[in-house]
């Protein structure tokens, strides 16, 4: 080595370089501008000899081997700035051409990293993660990932043999971020971060926001683009806030995607592609009007359904590509079905390649297992407190909606979230600053993340999966709600399972657990949900939890579905339970189809379609459906019996329907209930019907009503009732009728007038008056 080259080394970098501790490599590799012209030094472990190939020129410059571990260096006399290779032998002998990748700007700046400090970064999965691009004129991929505690980060794929001293990463000041850009690597590409901690240890690590993954039990993440798909869903989206408010009606279809249908082929799984116009067909024809898929997000373990989730960027590649998934959604939305995402902010698991321990520290968990640590999951609890993670986690969310359009997303396990004690012992927790249980800093992060994806997605829907009696879960963040649109009704979920799993001659000693809900209907915005989680781990399936004999257990269902369509609250509803299954869900096997040969089940089946319809062609089921105003108890007392019968109500008298339920054992042939207003009485619906396996108890003749006090009701009529049914009637008042012929008809058409003018405006106000509650005048 010359005099001159020898007094331009840095020879504490180039170690650093050479043994893979270097976090600003730019500075030393690459092209350096140096007294007497420009320093050119490259790292490559695996080459003999190495040249520079200047562009336009013919001949090459041998490089000085200045370090045995594969470090070359030369000094080029000439300042200018100019293009240039490498030229490489390498120890077998083999020449090949490698591309400069020191001399590129930085693919992150630095405001955009102290964005992500102060954890208001809401588009970090465009700056972070692995990113397709052009610098230069040289397309490759540019990668960056924060990572504060590590001495050094590399990428490593198959384009490096995996060896993390060829592309060593930058360090963007002191923000933890790292990032570099890699010439010629291209989608489909898989590649880790390796990185080096404190304490010379190496470890390997998944991409936190890589928008890919390969299949399990494989963990390397994978290149891919999420941006320039030909999205034909604009009049979805364009109706999508009229479909999703309030007063519409929402009846959600449940569904894991691995064990909806299994691929005739054999393949272990259909793709997002192949699914797509199954579940459509079938989500259409029953009258659902969205389907909620849990976690589609990558996950290591089958058997956790995607609740412990890996890669919260990358839809799981057992069923297909990004862009596969986008397809299926925009599949559902041109077919006009709403989609919401199962989504898990609480907890992840422990998987060394991915989130835990990332740098070296507990970076996205709590370092104390009393906080970071959940002992019944066996999983690790998000750190809320850290900015960086919470922007993670708000940018995912919003991600979703963003780029995939998701229709609503499901926040699972919400009250793990809110209470520092959740499913733990004493000893197992640390109570807040102000000795409570309360996770001041999870309430703070659900504020923020709801907060700010409404104020970008006003019109997706935001569902907790909250079990507790937490106050104003779906209460405006102006009034100290968490700012929900929906939760899921744990409460009523548990307490009629509970009431149905008796045998009917028990069941009046439980009335009360039959109309309790009633009492709190209205203090939050509430989904009934009978899930996935009720119908796994020994609980049975639904029809699996009604007494009785075979018979029995079909009535005591088809009661159970027509008592969630009519009871106040958007509706969900897991699949394989629409036809009746026996045998508990398992992830491993589809839903049982063949049922539908038997007439029972699908007798379930005719149902759950007849009341989806039923439930959107009557407005008096979801119009009021947050008001008290839509609903009015008849008669909740009649334990003996287990009878109970209530109104449902829209703004339009006429829209009234009158619910009768009996869950009790016994037939009721002209039964006496008390009816809101004289009149004719239809019944529109019955689950007893011959069409839904019922046994034909129905009244198929119209009912007058009588001036005979019952439920402290001026009017009655009598009716038969089925054993273990729901029926519903439709009314029609009718006046008082007048003696006096031409005169009485006078009377009366003069009376109908004033009663239309005055029913008229009172809806006209009543609409007004509701609308301005929802605008908070």
């Amino acid at each position: 080595m010359n005099t001159k080259l020898y007094k331009l080394m840095n020879w504490a970098r180039i170690e650093g370089v050479v043994y893979s501790e270097e976090d600003h490599p730019h500075d030393i590799l690459g092209a350096q501008i140096v007294s007497g012209g420009t320093l050119i030094q490259t790292f490559q472990p695996y080459a003999k000899q190495v040249s520079v190939s200047i562009k336009d020129q013919n001949h090459m410059i041998p490089m000085e081997l200045v370090d045995e571990e594969g470090f070359f260096a030369v000094l080029i006399k000439d300042k200018s700035k100019f293009e240039y290779n490498y030229q490489t032998v390498l120890k077998d002998g083999t020449v090949k051409e490698v591309k400069e990748l020191y001399n590129y700007e930085p693919t992150v700046k630095e405001r955009d990293a102290r964005k992500l400090n102060a954890g208001l970064h809401y588009e970090v999965y465009d700056m972070l993660g692995a990113h397709l691009r052009e610098m230069n004129g040289v397309s490759g991929t540019s990668f960056a990932v924060w990572a504060p505690n590590a001495i050094r980060v590399s990428v490593v794929g198959d384009f490096n043999h995996w060896d993390g001293r060829i592309n060593q990463m930058r360090r963007i000041a002191n923000t933890g971020v790292f990032e570099i850009f890699i010439p010629d690597v291209g989608e489909g590409e898989i590649y880790k971060y390796e990185i080096k901690i404190k304490g010379g240890l190496i470890v390997l690590k998944a991409d936190p926001y890589a928008f890919g993954a390969q299949l399990r039990p494989d963990t390397a993440s994978v290149i891919r683009k999420t941006e320039g798909y030909p999205w034909k869903d604009t009049k979805w989206l364009n109706n999508r806030k009229e479909k999703q408010q309030k007063d519409a009606p929402i009846s959600v279809y449940e569904v894991h995607l691995a064990s909806f249908k299994k691929p005739e082929s054999g393949d272990e799984f259909y793709n997002y592609k192949e699914i797509a116009p199954i579940l459509a067909d079938y989500v259409k024809d029953m009258g659902y009007t969205h389907v909620e898929l849990m976690p589609i997000m990558e996950h290591p373990l089958d058997e956790s359904w995607g609740y412990q989730t890996i890669g919260y960027y990358a839809p799981t590649s057992r069923y297909g590509t990004p862009e596969d998934f986008m397809y299926f959604m925009n599949y559902m939305h041109i077919n006009e079905i709403g989609v919401i995402l199962d989504w898990v902010p609480a907890h992840f698991p422990r998987d060394t390649y991915g989130l835990s321990n990332f740098d070296g520290t507990c970076l996205y968990e709590h370092q104390d297992p009393r906080q970071g640590f959940h002992p019944q999951w066996g999983t690790l609890l998000y750190n809320y407190g850290r900015p960086e993670v919470r922007n993670y986690l708000i940018a995912n969310a919003l991600f979703w909606a963003k780029r995939y359009h998701a229709d609503g997303i499901r926040m699972d396990a919400v009250a793990s979230m809110l209470y520092l004690d959740y499913g733990k012992k004493d000893g197992e927790w640390i109570a807040n600053i102000y000795g409570g249980n309360e996770n001041l800093e999870a309430v703070e992060f659900i504020k923020h993340l709801n907060s700010v994806f409404k104020k970008e997605n006003e019109d997706v829907l935001l569902i907790a999966e909250e079990s507790t009696a937490w106050p104003m879960v779906t209460g405006d963040l102006k009034d100290g709600g968490l700012g929900f649109d929906y939760k899921w009704n744990m409460g009523w979920m548990n307490d009629f399972l509970g009431y149905m799993r008796y045998d009917p001659y028990y069941r009046t000693h439980h009335f009360g657990e039959l109309t309790f809900s009633m009492i709190y209907a209205y203090s939050e915005r509430f989904i009934l949900a009978l899930s996935h989680d009720e119908v796994v781990h020994g609980k049975s399936s639904l029809i699996g939890k009604m007494p009785g004999e075979r018979e029995q257990k079909f009535a005591n269902l088809r009661a159970s579905l027509a008592y969630m369509m009519m009871h106040p609250g958007k509706k969900l509803l897991f699949m394989g339970q629409d036809l009746g299954e026996f045998n508990e869900w398992n992830e491993s096997r589809e839903v049982e189809w063949n049922l539908l040969q038997y007439e029972e089940h699908q007798g379930i089946h005719q149902l759950m379609k007849a009341l989806n319809a039923f439930y959107k062609s009557h407005p008096s089921l979801y119009k009021l459906d947050h008001k008290h105003e839509g609903f009015e108890w008849i008669n909740n007392i009649s334990a003996n019996e287990n009878i109970i019968v209530f109104l449902r109500k829209s703004y339009e008298e006429s829209e009234t329907l009158l619910v009768v339920c009996n869950f009790g054992g016994n037939a009721q042939d002209n039964y006496k209930i008390g009816v809101p207003g004289p009149g004719k009485y239809k019944e529109v619906l019955n689950t007893d019907a011959v069409l839904f396996g019922g046994t034909g108890i129905t009244n198929p003749r119209l009912k007058q009503s009588k001036k005979e006090e019952c439920d402290n009701r001026e009017d009655s009529v009598r009716i038969k009732i089925a054993p273990l049914s729901v029926c519903v009637f439709q009314y029609t008042r009718v006046n008082e009728l007048l003696t006096d012929n031409q005169t009485a008809r006078e009377k009366a058409v003069q009376k109908g007038k004033k009663a239309v003018r005055k029913k008229s405006g009172l809806k006209k106000e009543l609409e007004k008056k509701y609308q301005e509650e929802e605008r908070g005048v």
